[in-house]
């Protein structure tokens, strides 16, 4: 069975679908969150006191709509576009961050928001 999670943010509210990881389980676990999240390109990332090892799977390429956890920083990341370090169209994490999920449907007015947003997730 899928686990679902719901990011609030702009007056909206996103579900997201969670993999079978380990990181992932560990950021279930810890919900309800509250997170600041800070803009680089189209990423946001804010630290969500989830400290996790580089898990085998962890990558830099990511896709539209993907949420990671980026080992370096404690940092939950939601990618909507390329970033500073992409080299095509679609994002790219600053280092190798371990994948946790997927938001389903569109993202798109993730890029209308500021440099800094509030989120809150909860278990969906």
């Amino acid at each position: 069975m899928a686990i679902k999670i719901k990011i609030k943010t702009g007056g909206k509210e996103l579900t997201a679908v969670l993999n079978e990881s380990a990181t992932a389980k560990h950021f279930y676990e810890q919900l309800p969150l509250k997170i600041s999240m800070q803009r680089w390109g189209d990423e946001y990332y804010g630290d969500c006191g989830l400290n996790v090892d580089t898990e085998a799977g962890a990558r830099a390429e990511m896709e539209v709509g993907e949420l990671a956890i980026w080992p370096n920083g404690s940092a939950l990341c939601i990618f909507f576009g390329p970033t500073p370090v992409s080299t095509s169209d679609k994002p790219k994490a600053i280092s190798p961050v371990n994948p946790i999920g997927n938001i389903e449907g569109d993202v798109g007015f993730l890029k209308a928001l500021g440099g800094s947003i509030s989120i809150e997730v909860e278990k969906g």
